[in-house]
């Protein structure tokens, strides 16, 4: 299916990287629901600005009830139901070097609340929009992920964890959910310059990013948001179950 006829949930989609993955999407003629849990005043912002192919809808990510609300809502208002989940969402976390929790310091609770958003919050998502999926023979689930689980520069032990079990959990659902023509993948990125996440980190670390990698440039959510456009498109068809980090080359896998 070619990314003009798919309709797709971004989750977390209405500031930063989710933003400019809507605008991806929206760019290359897809239908969007921007999924947003708190940020009402952005999204609707966002989907005035990208017109009549844009649908701003509340949910948490972490209630299947929501979800399934969801979902429902897109599909009565687009008329087709929703082929493609981008699972952006993040739950209350700044990427901020220096008040971040040490392994001294952090709790269980921190990386539970971290866990709900990126693995319960994929689950409930994947789960409410599977049985169409399976029914249409066609599904792309993108997960986003981060490329601290293999070089933690800078340990946020929750967030890591989290995104590391995401990725568990994207692989599984690759194997299992192939042969209905679903893929499910995951797009990492480094640190975005600049997103609402991001905007508590120093000039100093941006900059020392921009040195050490191989671009010499911190990657932008414009750029992440190009490549997850890739595992939506018919170039992606036989690619599944993979991990790709997009982050100027800062790590090579």
């Amino acid at each position: 299916m070619k990314i003009n006829e798919q309709l797709v949930l971004v989750t977390g989609g209405s500031r930063g990287l989710g933003a400019a993955i809507a605008r991806s999407f929206v760019r290359e003629g897809a239908q969007v629901i921007i999924n947003y849990y708190q940020s009402k005043e952005k999204a609707e912002k966002l989907a005035e600005e990208l017109g009549p192919r844009a649908l701003a809808l509340q949910g948490d990510v972490r209630s299947k009830e929501d979800m399934e609300n969801l979902f429902r809502k897109a599909e009565e208002h687009f008329g087709k139901p929703v082929t493609t989940i981008i699972h952006n969402a993040l739950i209350d976390f700044q990427f901020d070097s220096d008040n971040k929790k040490d392994a001294f310091a952090i709790e269980w609770e921190d990386v539970q609340k971290q866990l709900e958003g990126s693995v319960r919050g994929a689950l409930n998502i994947i789960q409410a929009g599977l049985e169409k999926m399976k029914a249409s023979k066609f599904g792309r689930i993108i997960t986003i992920g981060t490329n601290l689980f293999q070089n933690p520069v800078v340990p946020y032990h929750d967030y890591t964890t989290a995104k590391a079990a995401l990725l568990a959990l994207t692989r599984n659902m690759a194997q299992e959910l192939g042969p209905y023509n679903i893929t499910v993948n995951m797009v990492s990125g480094g640190l975005l310059k600049t997103t609402d996440a991001s905007r508590a980190t120093s000039d100093e670390v941006f900059k020392l990013i921009e040195a050490t990698t191989p671009l010499r440039r911190v990657t932008s959510p414009e750029e992440l948001a190009d490549a997850v456009l890739f595992f939506a498109s018919p170039w992606s068809r036989a690619v599944t179950g993979q991990n790709l980090v997009v982050d100027g080359g800062l790590v090579m896998d």
